[in-house]
């Protein structure tokens, strides 16, 4: 009798559910895929389940730069929603993150859509997703959910995705027009792909450097699921891509996460077959650069997988090459039934899921097999680099101290050698025996194996050789003792009313503060050697303010030293501007450093992704003003206005012989032209410019003589091996050590030794007018990461940064791009060099 009324209840619960939770169609007012749905409607419906379904927990995470919500929704059986907490840290448990033995085994799969925003079928099939596993009529998700908890996180990148989806609905035709040429195919620069601040969020992951990225490593590590499923589009031409993912898989990846991408793709494989839709495995994209939605779980225990349907630029409806309609519809359908499967899947194999994932932690603590097992990051490095470094560590889980001091051999990052040397006792050492292992072999180790240099994303990533940072990989077991403190500095006396403050300069932070004195209309000088005042060493770069020009600045002392407080600035004060050694404080090598007046270029023949760094840059970075000019009005607007023009990556028709002469002339009347990567193609070998491409033209005749040999050596090239020979002119995001000219300010604060990661085949002969700051000297041969053979013989003496005087003005030339994805630590520091220090 009991049992009876125990089914009666459930029976009426479920009725009930069913009766209140509407389908999305019911909901929406349309149906999923008859219109492109916008974001704040998406989280509206939610919301809806969240409040109807007795096993959905909806969780806000973070906010984007535009303010909309960042959500993700936990699906669970009734008995396992009542568990949540419990199932949650007991998966930590497991990954050795908290102490104590789990009491459950449940499977954890996280599915996220649309870090893409113009990837429209994504956050379409999530909704889809969460109303058939929430409905308590599916018989079948009911069964997945008793061993399975399910978290959807249903749009990655909102304001992406409503850019894209606001454009479709300005533009898109009615009824939708599927010829691919109709302009609803065709968004407009930027397009949708990226957030905000243009950022792939992509190949953010790991770096964390955009909002939404921090946001969701901080809710991703709070669960650190067992499956993460990515969900994308690509070209609409291309059939369906789902896992087995293509080599190279890194050398970290275990037997075990490369099966159940054979099980989850044969799964789904089995449900395309029944359809006949086409699809592809094994192909193009690889598990090897840390930063993805797949590579990122993969390397903290997860079993990461991509996913992709033909549909970028297809709108609700076009024509494929083949002559076949492409529906949105149709892309919801491929993408909804792909996520069920991998639900089933982890369903199927949630024991081993489990149990995989502990032994995967557990291998990581007890018995890693990386070459290297520890890192060891020197206590008298800068110490903004190191809470840099510390800070970014801690957001991903990564432990981290210090052990007493001792002798150890090591990998000197900055030497390329095994040297000895000793571990001081307030060194940072980072261990690999722990959870994070996996991933810190894979971030810090100094050179990844490569098993095919035919990759989709860069080679080389290190953040030790990204921040010059003074460090070591030791090959022995070296486990922290205690917690690692920063170094104690003590504060120097201030005198009453110094005749001027100083402050080093030798990092981000530094550039920071700079920006920000200059904003509260304090004017700054900087030292251009090295310089000793009363017993106290300053290297060049040394920012100096001055009592005298700054007799208008309110309450002068104060406002320095507040501002100094609020950035955590060292303060250092003189009563004299007699130097002990160098020259003095008033003397002509002592630069006043004038306030710029920041342009950007950007739109339709701009990166839009380079042109976000640079935006991003100042805004979030520096927190300092700038206008953002229009490429398709520049040669409208009056330059003058401006004493810096900053021009991004990119393709430009823009500069035609007019306007280059235009710029050349604001130029000689004093202006300061940024140019990155490849918008140096625009103004190289132009009259008035001193870029060239070739030395001599013996040069150029030597090296096309060389390359004709190798051909006629090697032979004519089969079809087949075409994609590979290529590969010998590129270069895949590698590092190069590059040789710096320190005395110039554009390399002040950075030593003599720059790490350049090299992401374009780009190279430039030696400026004749001009300092070679950035240098790449002899025979060249990348530090880590792949680049060919013939681009490395093209970059022997050739320019990496260089800055030509030009009447009044400058002309800073970067062949690499030293804001790339914003990671770059000291690429930011010579890029804050151009824009603060150069000139002045």
């Amino acid at each position: 009798m009991r049992l009876v009324l125990i089914f009666l209840v459930i029976g009426t619960n479920v009725a009930s559910t069913l009766a209140q939770l509407q389908s999305p169609d019911q909901f929406l007012g349309y149906k999923l895929g008859d219109r492109f749905t916008r974001h704040h409607r998406m989280v509206e419906y939610f919301q809806h389940v969240d409040q109807q379904a007795a096993n959905v927990k909806l969780v806000t995470y973070g906010k984007t730069y535009e303010q909309r919500p960042l959500i993700y929704a936990v699906v669970a059986s009734p008995e396992n929603f009542a568990n949540l907490e419990q199932i949650r840290t007991d998966n930590l448990k497991r990954a050795g993150l908290l102490d104590g033995n789990p009491s459950t085994k449940i499977a954890i799969v996280w599915i996220s859509y649309s870090v893409h925003g113009n990837e429209g079928s994504a956050m379409e099939a999530a909704i889809k997703t969460l109303y058939e596993l929430a409905n308590p009529g599916n018989t079948k998700a009911n069964e997945w959910l008793k061993n399975t908890v399910v978290i959807i996180d249903p749009c990655l990148n909102p304001d992406g995705r409503d850019r894209f989806v606001n454009f479709f609905y300005q533009y898109g035709n009615q009824p939708p027009q599927r010829d691919p040429q109709a302009r609803e195919h065709r968004e407009p620069w930027p397009g949708g792909r990226p957030n905000h601040y243009q950022f792939d969020l992509n190949r953010d992951w790991a770096w964390m450097i955009q909002q939404e990225s921090k946001d969701r490593i901080k809710a991703y590590n709070e669960w650190l699921p067992h499956v993460h499923a990515d969900y994308h589009e690509q070209g609409y031409n291309s059939p369906y891509y789902f896992a087995p993912a293509a080599e190279p898989y890194h050398e970290v990846i275990t037997p075990w996460q490369r099966e159940f991408q054979d099980k989850v793709g044969k799964l789904s494989a089995s449900y395309f077959d029944k359809q006949g839709w086409l699809y592809f495995t094994k192909e193009r994209f690889d598990l090897y650069y840390p930063s993805y939605g797949d590579t990122y779980p993969t390397y903290s225990g997860a079993i990461g997988m991509t996913y992709e349907k033909g549909g970028i630029g297809a709108g609700l409806l076009v024509n494929t090459r083949e002559g076949d309609p492409l529906t949105l519809a149709d892309r919801v359908e491929h993408h909804y039934t792909t996520s069920m499967a991998a639900v089933e899947a982890s369903a199927a194999n949630a024991a081993r899921l489990v149990d995989e994932f502990e032994k995967y932690n557990r291998d990581n603590i007890n018995n890693p097999t990386a070459p290297y097992k520890a890192y060891i990051v020197k206590a008298d490095n800068n110490p903004d680099k190191l809470k840099k470094l510390t800070d970014w560590l801690s957001a991903h889980s990564i432990r981290f101290g210090s052990v007493a001091a001792r002798p150890a051999k090591g990998f000197d990052f900055r030497t390329q050698a095994q040297v000895a040397f000793n571990i001081g006792p307030g060194d940072l050492v980072i261990s690999i025996h722990q959870p994070k292992g996996r991933f810190i072999t894979t971030v810090f180790e100094p050179q990844s194996k490569l098993v095919d240099s035919a990759t989709y994303d860069i080679t080389a990533w290190n953040l030790l050789y990204g921040s010059g940072l003074k460090a070591y990989a030791v090959a022995e077991k070296v486990v922290p003792a205690q917690a690692w403190q920063p170094a104690a500095t003590n504060t120097p006396a201030l005198v009453e009313k110094p005749y001027a403050y100083l402050f080093p300069y030798q990092s981000m932070a530094d550039v920071v503060f700079l920006g920000a004195l200059m904003q509260r209309n304090i004017k700054v000088r900087a030292t251009t050697v090295p310089i000793t005042l009363q017993g106290q060493n300053f290297d060049a770069g040394t920012l100096l303010v001055t009592r005298r020009n700054n007799e208008g600045v309110v309450d002068f002392d104060t406002a320095v030293c507040q501002l100094a407080a609020a950035h955590q600035r060292r303060i250092y004060a003189t009563s004299t501007g007699m130097a002990d050694r160098g020259i003095d404080v008033g003397s002509g090598g002592v630069n006043f450093l004038q306030r710029p007046k920041v342009a950007v270029l950007g739109g339709d023949q701009t990166s839009s992704l380079s042109h976000g760094e640079v935006w991003h840059y100042f805004e979030q970075e520096l927190r300092y003003p700038l206008a953002v000019v229009g490429t398709d009005y520049f040669r409208s607007i009056n330059l003058w206005e401006y004493n810096v023009l900053v021009v991004p990556d990119g393709s430009y028709r823009l500069f035609d012989d007019t306007t280059i002469d235009m710029i050349g002339r604001w130029v000689d009347d004093g202006g300061k032209l940024i140019l990155i990567a490849n918008a140096t193609r625009a103004f190289a070998d132009k009259k008035g410019f001193g870029l060239k491409v070739h030395a001599s033209e013996d040069a150029k005749k030597a090296a096309e003589k060389s390359e004709k040999e190798q051909k006629e050596k090697e032979g004519p090239v089969k079809f087949g091996e075409a994609e590979r020979k290529e590969l010998s002119e590129s270069i895949y995001g590698a590092i190069y050590r590059v040789q710096l000219d320190d005395t110039h300010p554009l390399a002040f604060g950075l030593g003599n030794t720059y790490f350049s990661l090299r992401t374009n085949e780009l190279y430039y002969s030696f400026l004749d007018r001009g300092w070679n700051v950035g240098m790449l000297r002899g025979k060249q041969k990348p530090l880590a990461g792949f680049a060919g053979f013939k681009i490395n013989r093209k970059l022997e003496n050739s320019l990496v940064f260089g800055v030509e005087d030009k009447g009044k003005g400058q002309v800073i030339y970067f062949t690499d791009n030293p804001l790339f994805r914003s990671f770059w630590e000291n690429g930011k520091m010579v890029f804050g060099n151009a824009v603060f220090m150069v000139g002045n």
